[in-house]
């Protein structure tokens, strides 16, 4: 449909309403449903025609007109509410000459409410035999063509409010997606996990390495920063005697937008005390497990045309045991020398005079090189553990291997699912790497951290041994659904202006 008519469409409908004011109130609020299509499909899906008539069941249900046809001195109309469609049956000789007349004049699209018994047609279709119907709001804007939908990514993103009308798979994916959150609360508090909630404005971006959005709080007169994680705040909490929290929470990184980035996404973090990083992959083996079969009834999943198994255990690999095995040409090669790693980096395209490169050491370059080879073949559920220390600024250090960080991040399909470790509890340590970070900000890195001297002084009370773990909600939901794209999981995620 060009724009033209779109125009002429919405002309049409406005001169509607109008003539709608004329005769009595156009936005009425009196009308409340006593049943829901999919309650009345599941209860009574099974009754055949003379059971409904026997039974006589009075309803009353609302939602939009999707289909209209009119026949005469009869006609149907589907309408749809939240989770199902129902049939509306509506005869001249039931609801009266005015509101019959009134009835053909309306337009797909708009809300209406009916009260009538529930009965199945002569074809076999569950219906409403309407005694009384009504328009509840009018549609001033015509919807997509049935047959074709929103075809364009972008405006069904953009206008979700009518992709989730007019695609089931959109209202589908997130229904699925309110499932798995409820799934997951569910299992974190069996396991005796507490829910908090902590600041989304911080004096001091902390606990990931990103780029903050930055604003001014004009009362206080300071800079403050859009929560880019949550960590730092929780583990204050476990110096506080919390020892097991969680939060499902909202993050904010300044970063590229991109299938698997939305510069505002959702986290699942928690931290339990006396726990270590081993504990955390287990855990987060098993949530992740439960939550697939909670939300889709199994853990072995179809995603993007390939099989993806949940249910066998989750491989545990070193960086480079994962690049020798997705890369093997560097089975035999020097991973453990500087050298060599840039110069193979520079060949596959990296920007190794890049910010985040300079001082790098080999821990730094290694990641970089999984980054490049491995990390996108890492199709089924593996956790890359044992980071080199450099890279991971929360973590703690390896008892028999200084260099190593007891930390872990799981790749599920390609992509990065969750990071967690044991966390570092030591005030004095966690300081230097404080100001190794700062250094490395000096130096042109933007993503890398500030020194937190409240959360330094929060450790220096104690914070018992513990580990903590991150889930991206939004891309775990991704693999729930067979999303290809983040923009397809969130409700409304950020674009470009429309101008």
């Amino acid at each position: 449909m060009n724009a033209a008519d779109t125009s002429a469409l919405i002309k049409e409908r406005y001169e509607k309403l109008n003539a709608l004011r004329a005769s009595g109130p156009t936005w009425p609020n009196d009308f409340h449903p006593t049943h829901r299509a999919a309650d009345l499909h599941a209860e009574y899906g099974h009754c055949d025609k003379e059971m409904l008539d026997k039974r006589a069941l009075n309803v009353a249900l609302a939602g939009r007109m999707m289909l209209k046809r009119v026949m005469g001195k009869a006609s149907f109309a589907t309408v749809q509410d939240a989770h199902a469609q129902i049939q509306f049956y509506i005869a001249l000789n039931d609801v009266g000459e005015a509101t019959y007349e009134a009835f053909k004049k309306w337009d797909l699209g708009d809300i209406v409410a009916a009260r009538g018994v529930l009965f199945r047609t002569h074809k076999g279709e569950l219906s409403v035999r309407c005694t009384e119907v009504r328009i509840l709001a009018k549609a001033l804007r015509p919807l997509p063509d049935k047959f074709h939908g929103l075809a364009d990514p972008e405006l069904r993103a953009r206008q979700r409010y009518v992709d989730l009308i007019v695609t089931p798979a959109a209202r589908a994916t997130a229904l699925a997606r309110a499932q798995a959150v409820a799934s997951i609360r569910h299992q974190m508090e069996q396991a005796r996990f507490i829910e908090v909630e902590t600041p989304m404005l911080h004096p001091i971006p902390g606990g990931a390495t990103a780029r903050p959005f930055a604003t001014h709080h004009h009362a206080l007169d300071m800079p403050m920063f859009l929560r880019i994680a949550p960590e730092l705040y929780l583990k204050r909490l476990l110096v506080g005697g919390f020892e097991r929290v969680f939060e499902i929470n909202r993050n904010f990184r300044n970063e590229g937008v991109s299938t698997r980035h939305n510069p505002e996404f959702t986290m699942l973090e928690f931290y339990a005390a006396y726990t270590d990083y081993r504990w955390m992959m287990d855990f987060t083996e098993q949530l992740i497990r439960q939550t697939a079969i909670d939300t889709l009834g199994t853990a072995i999943i179809q995603y993007q045309g390939r099989a993806l198994d949940l249910e066998q255990p989750f491989r545990r690999w070193t960086l480079t045991q994962a690049i020798c095995e997705h890369a093997p040409v560097y089975c035999d090669a020097p991973l453990e020398q500087a050298d060599f790693l840039r110069a193979e980096l520079a060949k596959l395209g990296v920007d190794i005079h890049a910010a985040a490169f300079k001082n790098a050491g080999v821990g730094t370059l290694q990641l970089a090189l999984f980054e490049e080879t491995a990390e996108s073949k890492c199709w089924e559920p593996t956790y890359i553990i044992d980071y080199p220390l450099e890279v991971s600024p929360l973590a703690r250090a390896s008892d028999t291997r200084p260099d190593i960080a007891e930390r872990f991040e799981l790749f599920i399909a390609g992509r990065e699912i969750a990071n967690g470790f044991s966390e570092l509890n030591d005030p004095v340590n966690q300081a230097a790497r404080f100001k190794k970070q700062v250094e490395q900000k000096n130096a042109g890195d933007d993503e890398a951290m500030r020194f937190d001297a409240d959360y330094i002084r929060a450790l220096e009370y104690g914070m018992p041994p513990a580990g903590g773990c991150g889930i991206g909600i939004d891309r775990l939901v991704m693999l729930l659904t067979n999303c290809s794209s983040i923009r397809d999981v969130i409700l409304f995620p950020h674009l470009r202006r429309e101008d």
